[in-house]
C-alpha cells in the first residue's frame, strides 16, 4: 500500500478567517500541514492540497462553535468529517507539548492526534432540518439578546425621568405609556425622552421579530 492510499487524518484548528492543518498518518508520522484562508479560494486550495490523501478524514475542533463553517464546507464537498471537542484538544496538547501553551500549529497537531488516536467521535453529517433549526435558533438567541440590551437602556433613562424608575418586567407598550406622561423641559431629559421613545419603536419591532421566529421554530 503506498503513503498515499493510507488512511490519514487531517487536524484542523478552525478561525473566523483561517486555518491550520496538519496531516498524520495512521502511526502519528507528520505528512504535512499548513495555513489557508477561509475565503472561496483559499478553501479551494486546502482542498487540492488534501487531495493527495484519498483516504482521509477532516478532524475539527469545536464542530458546533467555531469550526461549524469549515465542517459545512468539507460535508458539501464530499469529505468525513468528525467532530473534537475542545477539552480532548486541550489534554493532548499538555500531553504532546508538555504544557498548554497555545498556537495554531500545536492545536492543529493536537487535534490531528485526538483524531487518529481516539475511536468513536461524533460524525458530523449534513443534516439539512438540523441546520435550519440551529439557524432559526440562534436568531431567536441573537434577537432575545438585543431584546435584554435595549430593556436595560431603556430603564436607565426611565430611571433619570421618572422618579423611582419602572418595573423590572416592563413592556414595549406599558414604557410608552409611561412616557406620554413624562414631559422634561431641559435639553438633558428631552434628549432622554426622545431616545427613549426610539428604543420602545426598536423593541415593538424586536417583539414582533421575536413572536414570528418563535412562530417558524414551532413550525417545523
Amino acid at each position: 500500500m503506498s503513503p498515499a492510499s493510507e488512511r490519514v487524518v487531517l487536524g484542523i484548528d478552525p478561525h473566523k478567517r483561517s486555518v491550520t492543518i496538519e496531516v498524520m498518518g495512521a502511526d502519528e508520522t507528520v505528512l504535512g500541514g499548513g495555513r489557508f484562508g477561509t475565503d472561496r479560494d483559499s478553501c479551494s486550495a486546502m482542498l487540492r492540497y488534501a487531495k493527495r490523501w484519498p483516504e482521509r478524514v477532516w478532524a475539527i475542533e469545536g464542530c458546533s462553535g467555531i469550526g461549524r463553517h469549515v465542517a459545512h464546507r468539507l460535508l458539501a464537498d464530499g469529505g468525513d468529517v468528525v467532530d473534537v471537542p475542545p477539552k480532548l484538544t486541550a489534554r493532548a496538547r499538555v500531553f504532546a507539548t508538555g504544557q498548554g501553551r497555545k498556537t495554531d500549529a500545536t492545536d492543529a497537531h493536537s487535534v490531528a492526534l485526538v483524531g487518529t488516536r481516539m475511536a468513536g467521535l461524533r460524525p458530523v453529517v449534513n443534516d439539512e432540518q438540523f441546520a435550519v433549526l440551529r439557524i432559526l435558533v440562534d436568531r431567536r438567541r441573537s434577537l432575545g439578546e438585543d431584546h435584554t440590551r435595549m430593556i436595560s437602556q431603556l430603564h436607565q433613562l426611565l430611571l433619570e425621568l421618572i422618579p423611582g424608575g419602572a418595573k423590572k418586567d416592563l413592556s414595549a407598550a406599558q414604557a410608552k405609556a409611561l412616557l406620554t406622561k413624562v414631559r422634561p423641559r431641559d435639553a438633558a431629559g428631552k434628549t432622554r425622552r426622545r431616545v427613549a421613545a426610539a428604543l420602545i419603536a426598536v423593541l415593538e419591532r424586536i417583539y414582533q421579530r421575536k413572536k414570528s421566529a418563535n412562530k417558524e421554530l414551532t413550525d417545523q
